[in-house]
């Protein structure tokens, strides 16, 4: 893959596009601590992964229609965080269940109001994923997704499985209808698909919303997979996201 800039990406939270009132990401990072645990006999440092962890940090412009209603209520429950860097199927996204920590605002000389907003964490760490959904989707009927390439897959056969299950983010913006179900599915050919096991959402029913799944995590998952819909009472429109980190090592959390 190219080089690319960081031109044209998004930023998803709690099933709202804030991605026109953001103006830089100051940090998307996150994964184990390093545990020193150096023997005696060693002539460097030996270090093992402690906990996991994530943080995302984000300044916006000044939007009291936009950003704001949606950042500057610091929620004390859980914040769902979709960083797309690209919006094309398949483009990578930092997945994040945290706590949004502040939302301090900077008025500059120059005139610029800004806000700085930073989110730790919960439970689960910064995960990095692909988008089964280009940006976001808007579907009016049950539809069959494109189906993305997860790559090689894990040690030591790698033959596009992996061994070591997958999580899965919905970001949902808007809908209209009774129900609709969205879901992943898996293949060896990016042929012949069938639902991956723990990798159903629970039907949605209204918006702005958002889940977060996992499998078994001993689970193989192949290497293609696509979102799909269904529903059973009928739907007129929904938009969305969804995003699936797929474990290539174990993964525990």
């Amino acid at each position: 893959m190219a080089k690319t800039s960081g031109l044209g990406n998004a930023l998803y939270i709690s099933g709202n596009d804030l991605s026109g009132d953001i103006t830089a990401l100051g940090n998307v990072g996150g994964g184990p601590a390093a545990l020193e645990n150096t023997g005696i006999s060693k002539f460097a440092p030996e270090r093992i992964g402690g906990e996991r962890d994530g943080r995302l940090e984000a300044t916006s412009w000044w939007n009291p229609t936009g950003a704001h209603p949606v950042l500057s209520t610091l929620p004390t429950a859980d914040v769902h965080e979709m960083y797309c860097c690209g919006t094309a199927l398949g483009s990578p996204a930092a997945c994040l269940v945290a706590k949004q920590v502040n939302y301090d605002g900077t008025r500059g000389t120059d005139g610029a109001f800004t806000f700085a907003m930073s989110s730790q964490s919960n439970a689960y760490g910064l995960e990095w994923g692909r988008l089964l959904t280009a940006g976001q989707r808007t579907d009016t009927a049950a539809t069959n997704g494109t189906g993305v390439d997860f790559g090689v897959g894990s040690y030591p056969l790698f033959n596009g499985q992996a061994l070591f299950g997958a999580q899965a983010y919905l970001q949902v913006f808007a809908f209209t209808g009774t129900d609709i179900t969205i879901k992943v599915q898996d293949s060896a050919d990016n042929v012949s698909f069938a639902d991956v096991t723990g990798m159903t959402f629970t039907a949605v029913t209204s918006a702005p919303g958002v889940q977060r799944i996992a499998t078994a995590s001993n689970q193989t998952v192949r290497e293609y997979l696509r979102a799909v819909t269904t529903t059973s009472g009928g739907f007129t429109t929904c938009t969305f996201a969804v995003a699936v980190a797929r474990n290539d090592v174990s993964t525990v959390f």
